[in-house]
């Protein structure tokens, strides 16, 4: 949902979109990612008992992850502006008996809330807003005096190999380009000390971890990349990024773990930044 003349935090689009294999593919993705953000929430200050803003929802993965650090005497609450994402997470809620998070559709930046949170997070969000500082001006007024305020974002510069694999590297460039000419900021990770600061929140605390295989070691890396070009591909065919003939899905991940177990190559996946701050105490 491109938004070239709407407000200045507007969302840039969400190039991913919300099918099923994307739903998938950000649960598979999660199951990997998420041990680095709870680490990320955990050095932050996120802990039993707190009432927390998951922004950007999707299908719950990052609300669960809070709501297990938060405990049955927390409360989560997840937003997001696509219903049909949520609906699979208030689905995904109620199988785990998660009674204590709740998903809402809307923007956050604009919604009321009847008290305040004493923490607000997101994963892979800002880098889709037009002005992620706005979005984090706005998203700070939702957190009580002393709370927190912790996102963990990527930057698609941490993907490579050595020795080099060619189509792993290749896909890495086709990725990050389809991202930038659909307006995606890939370097959010690394943005994120200024988007926070020219919000007018304190320098934030920042911590940075990649996922790293060699060989055969990398399957789980390597599928990752499988599938967001996957996601991506028709993205980039209409942005004259790369054809289909030009990707090879159907054999692409046989082919990247064929080259990186022949080059004995070890492959880094994007590097995962987290950053965060307390608002002003009164």
């Amino acid at each position: 949902m491109t938004m070239k003349n709407g407000p200045p935090d507007a969302p840039r689009g969400y190039v991913l979109g919300h099918s099923e294999r994307e739903l998938e593919r950000l649960q598979t993705q999660a199951r990997l990612i998420d041990p680095i953000t709870r680490r990320f929430f955990g050095e932050a200050g996120i802990v039993t008992g707190m009432r927390v803003l998951d922004v950007g929802s999707g299908a719950g993965d990052v609300a669960f992850l809070a709501a297990d650090m938060v405990g049955a005497v927390g409360e989560v609450v997840g937003v997001d502006r696509v219903a049909g994402a949520l609906d699979v997470a208030r689905a995904r809620a109620s199988d785990r008996g998660h009674r204590h998070v709740h998903f809402f559709d809307g923007d956050p930046g604009e919604m009321q809330f009847e008290r305040m949170f004493d923490a607000v997070i997101g994963r892979y969000v800002l880098q889709f807003q037009r002005d992620p500082a706005l979005m984090l001006r706005r998203l700070a007024r939702h957190v009580r005096p002393g709370g927190l305020i912790v996102f963990h974002e990527i930057d698609w510069a941490g993907v490579g190999s050595h020795p080099t694999a060619p189509l792993y590297e290749q896909c890495g460039r086709w990725g990050a380009e389809t991202l930038r000419l659909h307006g995606t900021e890939t370097r959010m990770g690394m943005t994120l000390h200024s988007a926070f600061v020219n919000a007018g929140l304190a320098a934030p605390s920042l911590r940075l971890e990649a996922l790293v295989g060699g060989g055969t070691n990398s399957r789980s890396i390597l599928f990752l990349m499988t599938e967001l070009v996957a996601t991506l591909l028709p993205q980039m065919e209409r942005l004259g990024v790369a054809t289909a003939a030009d990707v090879g899905l159907d054999d692409l991940f046989e082919r990247m773990l064929a080259e990186v177990t022949a080059n004995s190559s070890a492959v880094s996946g994007h590097f995962q930044v987290g950053a965060w701050c307390r608002t002003d105490a009164e």
